[in-house]
């Protein structure tokens, strides 16, 4: 493999996923020719495309870069693909989207937020806190972080903050200085088989952080006494036998106000202006990376409070005294189980509305029932077909199984084509819209039944 440094142009298999992007980002800013595939147009490819990144959507051989020094791809991409395969048969440089990070960050100071939820905020906020303070950080984000519209920036500082994604057990090329972890609920066991397994690559995720590097995780995790690091440090909401924790917790406006113990310091009077409490625990968890990193208290506490979030991560697409719509990108039962307490607790007495569209057909046989559990907590439920994404159907899994296991009968099944006409005769205060397949294209229709209604 040349020098990462030395190359001149280099070709994406995938380029408009969240993580690829980033990384034809980090590559641009460089100066390197970048061009790509991927199956469709979205809004990130589009912004790709504005940033002078030549895009197309068509599996074609005439249209690929075969002067390419790297090609890179996402294990999403079929193994079937044209263009994959051209590479491979001519003997490419052919690297995983994992180890092309592991190689821009393996001589850096490197933050890796880890977790089957969670990390993306947490990550998008830690990085969010050093470029706010003037710390200064290189980002590869799992998400667009609202106060600058992109999901990688770049800095001098040799100092870089990843999420480090267990899909493909792709955070085991990355080499954590400071490693969190923010979840471990069973996910991707189209990948892994067994929770267990899931569980074994999280723990190996900890052997990877370097000499007296520091782990941060949430307590309670499972299995969380056989992760490896020189230190180690817990962190809660509210459990007070955490390591930091929050207290003095109060809710004003739509905003958390909270004061956060650790074992040596307190960092007082933190607002947190976005929804959902389960990111007071990833604001403690940036804090204390923060904090680690000396910055000092009063711009921590600026570079919190002045957060955005990321785009579909408890979003608000609109928000009156009347009308709430709520976007997120939550494909999980325990995401989704956060998503609709919180937003009950943020509005409470408002009629709340599930649009959920289930994302892979195996998350959706291996999960039905703590789908169908955690969806009974919503007043009404509007269920989309399983979007398949890397997947071919699979007999007997439809969005039909979760509805057999509900409790709730308040719940529809609709095709996307008729949701919007569903929200004109049925009005709602507050409508949640969740998942991770192409549900994103419905937010803005959505919104302008609501508004037109």
């Amino acid at each position: 493999m040349k020098d990462l440094n030395k190359i001149s142009s280099v070709y994406f298999l995938g380029i408009g996923g969240i993580g690829m992007s980033a990384l034809a980002r980090y590559f641009n800013s460089k100066g390197v020719k970048v061009s790509g595939y991927d199956k469709t147009v979205t809004a990130l490819t589009t912004q790709l495309e504005a940033e002078n990144i030549k895009i197309h959507y068509e599996d074609n051989v005439a249209l690929m870069d075969k002067n390419a020094d790297l090609v890179v791809y996402t294990p999403a991409i079929p193994a079937s693909h044209t263009e994959l395969n051209f590479y491979k048969d001519h003997q490419y440089a052919l690297l995983k989207r994992s180890e092309v990070l592991g190689l821009i960050t393996e001589n850096n100071f490197n933050i890796c937020v880890a977790g089957t939820h969670g990390k993306t905020t947490t990550s998008a906020m830690i990085a969010h806190i050093l470029r706010d303070s003037d710390f200064g950080c290189n980002a590869f984000l799992g998400g667009i972080a609202a106060n600058y519209n992109t999901n990688f920036w770049a800095s001098n500082k040799q100092v870089c903050v990843a999420e480090a994604d267990e899909f493909d057990r792709s955070f085991l090329k990355l080499s954590p200085n400071i490693a969190v972890i923010t979840a471990m609920d069973a996910d991707h066991l189209d990948i892994y088989g067994t929770e267990k397994n899931m569980q074994d690559a999280f723990i190996d995720f900890t052997k990877r952080i370097k000499e007296s590097g520091l782990l941060i995780y949430k307590k309670g995790l499972k299995r969380e006494r056989e992760f490896e690091a020189d230190k180690k440090m817990t962190y809660a909401a509210l459990d007070n036998t955490a390591d930091a924790f929050a207290y003095n917790l109060t809710i004003l406006n739509g905003s958390y106000h909270f004061d956060v113990q650790m074992k040596d310091a307190v960092v007082k009077n933190v607002v947190l202006n976005m929804g959902g409490k389960h990111n007071i625990e990833n604001a403690i968890a940036a804090i204390i990376v923060a904090k680690q990193l000396n910055i000092e208290e009063e711009k921590i506490i600026a570079a919190v409070a002045s957060f955005k979030g990321v785009k579909r991560r408890f979003e608000y697409v609109l928000k009156t005294e009347d009308q709430i719509i709520i976007d997120d990108y939550a494909h999980h039962p325990e995401e989704l189980r956060a998503l609709i307490v919180s937003a009950k607790e943020l509005f409470p007495g408002k009629k709340c509305t599930l649009v959920f569209q289930p994302h892979l057909y195996s998350r959706t046989k291996d999960l039905a029932d703590g789908f169908a559990e955690v969806m009974d907590l919503a007043d009404e439920i509007i269920l989309l077909p399983i979007y398949p994404a890397r997947e071919l159907p699979v007999p007997g899994v439809s969005s039909e199984l979760i509805l057999k296991k509900m409790i709730n009968k308040q719940v529809v099944i609709k095709q996307k084509e008729e949701l919007t006409e569903w929200i004109k005769n049925n009005k709602t205060a507050l409508i949640i819209i969740a998942g991770a397949g192409d549900i994103d294209t419905l937010v803005q229709p959505i919104k302008n039944a609501v508004i037109h209604n």
